[in-house]
């Protein structure tokens, strides 16, 4: 009583005032209603750690989007809610196998547009090695990453309550990208070269018009630039000549000292939004530290900084945005990660201005 009555009004109001305070958009958590899948464990999928990209069809919530999982074989339905991701059914989109056991799809970009999902592969490949057998094992592994796939899905082929299909969703698969990027005097020495060699690898995608953008996390070029290529949907899916147009963006450097390439790409206005990050991860005994990874916006010209990320733990990797909202002067987005348990949905608030 004593210590009520010593509480003066001014300290009262502060008090009121501090519990009355909203919760910022970013500062929420976010949950996952039943499993998203992962690698296979014993024949059975376990829950997803490795969780690389996210597109949602417009509109008002419920909305239908995809999720993938670069350890996985295809992507996964799933039903965005305010704060809620429900993972519905998945989506086998390979039956890739060697030796009988199931080949990953390393799915690394997903995106929506126009009544259509699409998901790419990374287009990269494992290290060469000079093991007959083990290099034999690779190059199945690149054949069943390198595709894009485009997939009918609407919201009538969907239970938008609990992400369960309705059918079987009409999917094509293209190998064009793959030959497009290889065939282009810029990529192609770093085509057929593995990650950790600044090889050639794709993650993140988006589709604007009638034309597909393939952002890579490798190769930086020699002057320090990131690469984004941009391939006409006709000559991916309809057997249209074309060929691919680069772009290239100075994205600064790492903590590390080293350039950075690109780790995932959503259309954003007229424009795009990206993560920008490591090529190569940071060794063990580094955390990833503030200024690894940022999100700039984009407009086929120069790249524009929007924001440092803070480190969401010393190996959590932002692996995929998706823009919830935008005015002119902010844009609200989710990112998921690579490392914990179903991606750890976040909410980020992005300045544009």
């Amino acid at each position: 009583m004593k210590l009520h009555r010593a509480l003066t009004p001014l300290l009262l109001c502060l008090l009121a005032a501090a519990f009355a305070a909203p919760v910022s958009a970013a500062d929420s958590d976010w949950r996952v209603k039943n499993r998203l899948q992962g690698k296979l464990k014993d024949g059975k999928p376990g829950k997803s750690e490795d969780v690389s990209g996210i597109a949602c069809a417009p509109g008002s919530l419920p909305r239908l989007c995809l999720v993938v999982d670069d350890e996985t074989q295809g992507a996964q339905v799933v039903i965005l809610q305010q704060d809620l991701l429900i993972a519905g059914d998945f989506i086998p989109l390979i039956d890739d196998v060697h030796d009988g056991k199931p080949l990953e799809l390393d799915a690394e970009g997903v995106a929506y547009a126009d009544g259509f999902f699409y998901v790419a592969g990374s287009q990269g490949r494992a290290r060469h090695e000079e093991d007959a057998a083990k290099e034999a094992k690779n190059l199945v592994k690149a054949a069943a990453t390198r595709k894009v796939f485009r997939i009918a899905l609407g919201p009538d082929g969907v239970d938008l309550a609990t992400g369960a299909l309705a059918g079987e969703p009409a999917v094509t698969t293209s190998t064009a990208l793959a030959e497009l990027l290889a065939k282009d005097p810029v990529l192609a020495a770093a085509f057929d070269r593995p990650l950790e060699k600044n090889g050639l690898t794709v993650e993140g995608v988006a589709v604007k018009g009638d034309q597909l953008y393939a952002a890579m996390r490798g190769p930086v070029l020699d002057d320090g630039s990131a690469v984004i290529a941009r391939v006409p949907l006709a000559a991916l899916f309809d057997g249209v000549a074309g060929e691919a147009t680069l772009f290239r963006l100075a994205l600064d450097q790492d903590t590390q000292g080293d350039s950075r390439g690109i780790r995932d790409l959503t259309v954003s206005g007229d424009g795009f939004l990206l993560i920008a990050g490591p090529v190569d991860d940071p060794p063990k005994k580094h955390a990833i530290a503030v200024g690894d990874y940022a999100i700039y916006s984009w407009n086929e010209g120069a790249a524009e900084k929007r924001l440092d990320l803070q480190p969401y733990g010393k190996k959590t990797k932002p692996e995929a945005l998706l823009l919830l909202d935008e005015n002119a002067a902010t844009a609200r987005a989710l990112l998921m990660f690579d490392g914990p348990k179903e991606g750890e949905p976040t909410p980020v608030e992005i300045p544009l201005q």
